[in-house]
């Protein structure tokens, strides 16, 4: 059965895109089929810009999943918040394509990574939030953390957003790109949240996410 993953992060800069590809890399690396898909793409028209990154990083060039829109099924326009970007578009989200998309990306292949947009409490809807959607669907997360001020905040409170909906945490993607800010930040940033998802969730990896090099060498 194909393995889907949803790719949060703790605020919108936190690095998803970069982390979705470098986690894509590593479970190729382990011999499985791997492809990603884009949640809601916003601030976009015709193409998700992040899937393009994806496949830049990964060297894999475009798919047939990509020329389809399959991986972007739902793309606006206007650079905001997927409810916002949807109201200024003049149109309204079919969480019901993003499902039907997801499916048939899982019949193809052995894991989809899901990357979302911004955080977990992003809205979809003025009373429907992310974390609504990927609590109904069952979907494990994935967060992606790092260093910057405030990212231990916010990591717990996002960790302890997924316990109270009781969604599985995959693992803590830590972006190490923001490391170089402050080495001694860094450090202790690191190892308090490590040390908290051990409590709250025991056994679950942290993943570093170094210095991406693109599989293509370029």
């Amino acid at each position: 059965m194909a393995e889907i993953i949803f790719i949060s992060g703790i605020d919108t800069d936190a690095g998803k895109t970069y982390a979705t590809a470098h986690l894509a890399t590593i479970l190729a690396k382990e011999g499985r089929s791997v492809i990603t898909q884009k949640f809601i793409q916003t601030g976009c028209v015709g193409s998700s810009e992040d899937i393009l990154m994806h496949r830049h990083l990964t060297g894999s060039g475009l798919l047939p999943e990509d020329l389809d829109m399959t991986t972007a099924p739902v793309i606006f326009s206007y650079p905001a918040s997927a409810q916002l970007a949807a109201k200024m578009d003049g149109k309204e989200i079919d969480l019901d394509v993003i499902d039907r998309a997801s499916s048939r990306l899982a019949d193809r292949y052995d894991t989809v990574l899901i990357e979302g947009a911004g955080g977990l409490m992003v809205p979809i809807t003025d009373t429907y939030f992310t974390i609504d959607y990927i609590a109904s669907r069952r979907l494990p997360v994935a967060l992606v953390t790092n260093a910057t001020l405030g990212s231990i905040n916010h990591t717990i409170l996002s960790l302890e957003a997924l316990a109270a909906r009781a969604i599985p945490l995959h693992s803590i993607l830590y972006n190490t790109h923001f490391d170089s800010t402050d080495p001694t930040i860094a450090a202790d940033t690191r190892r308090f949240i490590c040390q908290y998802v051990s409590r709250l969730f025991p056994g679950t990896p942290v993943i570093d996410i170094p210095s991406f090099q693109p599989s293509n060498g370029e």
